[in-house]
């Protein structure tokens, strides 16, 4: 499978270059552009799999770039994540409102760039009909059930989409925020609690199937699905 490609948009070298090299060291192909106007040349040669954009650019914004692009057919679902020093509320629901899958505040570390880099690349990925497995337990994501064994599991929805996110991702912690955002949705506000509602709702159903363990809390991290 050949590597993504990321179109990092940024006006500043420093940056735009630590940016480009953290990718790099991820695996990830990537594409520079300082301004707009440059973005637009690379996007039009090859679609990027996705776009960083910085929100202040010397020749338009960020945000205007987004809405063009959201305004355009060929580019209407390409993700983007907005980059800003803008750390307002009322300015990450311009930006979500204005067609980015999600807004980062700098400074950032590389590691949570990369974080919600694969975040909106899992969305923006079309769903597999494949069957998860992970021992006796069986979940299909073309009926939306759960078995173990031959006994299905009875879920609620939210249980589920936990679930198949987690098996999705087996082995990888994620933080209550991380677990929102990615299962509940960027533009749902509900507390980080929540997520360990649905946990022990899910290792509860587990367990009356004898399938316990699989759920594991990370102390001082979050949340991961493991069969080790």
């Amino acid at each position: 499978m050949s590597a993504r490609r990321i179109l990092v948009v940024e006006d500043e070298a420093a940056i735009r270059q630590m940016i480009a090299f953290n990718l790099s060291r991820a695996g990830f192909e990537v594409d520079e552009a300082e301004d707009c106007s440059t973005a637009r040349l690379r996007i039009a040669d090859s679609r990027p799999d996705l776009l960083l954009v910085d929100w202040m650019l010397p020749d338009s914004s960020g945000l205007e770039l987004t809405r063009t692009l959201r305004r355009e057919e060929a580019n209407r679902e390409m993700p983007i994540i907005l980059l800003t020093a803008r750390a307002e509320e009322r300015d990450k629901i311009l930006g979500l409102d204005g067609g980015a899958d999600d807004y980062i505040t700098k400074p950032f570390s590389p590691r949570e760039l990369l974080s919600r880099i694969n975040a909106v690349l899992r969305r923006a990925a079309p769903p597999s009909d494949e069957p998860l497995i992970a021992g006796e337990l069986r979940l299909d994501p073309v009926s939306h059930r759960v078995f173990v064994g031959e006994r299905e599991i009875g879920l609620g929805p939210t249980e589920y989409r936990l679930l198949k996110f987690l098996m999705e991702n087996a082995d990888r912690v994620y933080s209550r925020t991380q677990l929102l955002d990615s299962v509940w949705g960027q533009n749902v506000y509900v507390e980080e609690r929540t997520v360990d509602v649905h946990v022990r709702r899910l290792r509860k159903v587990l367990e009356e199937f004898q399938v316990d363990g699989y759920i594991q809390t990370v102390r001082g991290a979050g949340y991961r699905f493991s069969t080790r």
